[in-house]
């Protein structure tokens, strides 16, 4: 789309990086307008349709969460995204980023749980025999991926070879902040009757001083997974119902081989993602 004063310079699965229109590339450009799209991505796949109210919901959450976690550098600046976009964009700025999806998990879930049931592993991190779905950690564990270019699937690193990727002093840094975070994050989300088991970070570097900055979206429904803490303790089926896209993830899973185009999400599919993602920020966001 067109937005007077910024000029478009990429688009990823869900979201989209404008420049000011004085600015002549992303490399050059002190700041960068970043818009959250209603698009929806499962399996490396774009799909259809897209989730309504999506890009709104998750540029609010992650207000939201920088505001929480003050204490840590962000990438966000003090200046009113334009008309056209404001209650799905931000202005930030721009850094020098980090090859590195920071991936920490707290209970045991999702490809984790995979990997754990194959070799009593998650990214190669040994974690106690006995395990089951949904199991908390002992301790949080980071467990980083290698951004893959747009269009490839993102690959589990060790910690060693993110050493290798970024160097072993930011390597610790990334791990020893991805896990601060987390942990911070996670007693917010207790105190608001969740269970915040796993998500991922993305850092980069501030052009002029250095420092480690947090980016991207954070702690959003679409980069974390939430349970209700009473359904979880309560046990049953429903104990690991999340906040987040994994209805769209198990209607494909269970209506797609993974091969060729995806199948076109039904409207129940896309009504309840939606609802899903609005009762998290409701959640979150409620006074205790």
């Amino acid at each position: 789309m067109s937005i007077p004063g910024w000029r478009h310079v990429y688009s990823g699965k869900v979201r989209d990086l404008y420049i000011p229109e004085t600015e002549s590339n992303l490399e050059s450009s002190s700041s960068m307008l970043l818009v959250a799209s209603d698009r929806v991505s499962a399996f490396d796949h774009v799909l259809e349709p897209g989730i309504p109210g999506k890009g709104a919901l998750l540029t609010r959450l992650s207000h939201w969460w920088f505001d929480q976690l003050a204490e840590f550098p962000n990438h966000r600046l003090e200046i009113n995204a334009p008309a056209e976009v404001t209650d799905r964009a931000m202005v930030v700025r721009t850094l020098n980023m980090l090859p590195v999806e920071c991936v920490v998990r707290g209970y045991l879930s999702g490809s984790g749980w995979v990997e754990y049931q194959e070799s009593g592993t998650v990214c190669g991190i040994q974690l106690p025999a006995g395990l089951s779905n949904g199991d908390q950690l002992p301790e949080p564990v980071f467990t980083p991926a290698f951004k893959a270019p747009l269009g490839q699937h993102d690959e589990n690193i060790s910690f060693e070879r993110t050493a290798e990727i970024v160097g072993a002093d930011t390597a610790r840094e990334l791990r020893d902040t991805s896990l601060a975070i987390f942990r911070r994050a996670s007693d917010i989300a207790k105190a608001k009757g969740l269970i915040l088991a796993d998500t991922k970070f993305e850092f980069g570097r501030d052009r002029e001083s250095g420092v480690l900055t947090l980016c991207d979206e954070v702690l959003t429904s679409d980069s974390s997974r939430y349970w209700d803490s009473a359904a979880y303790t309560a046990g049953g089926p429903s104990r690991l119902e999340s906040f987040d896209k994994q209805i769209v993830r198990d209607w494909l899973s269970a209506n797609w081989d993974k091969t060729g185009t995806p199948p076109v999400l039904p409207q129940g599919i896309v009504t309840e993602t939606a609802e899903r993602y609005r009762e998290l920020i409701s959640r979150l966001m409620a006074v205790t």
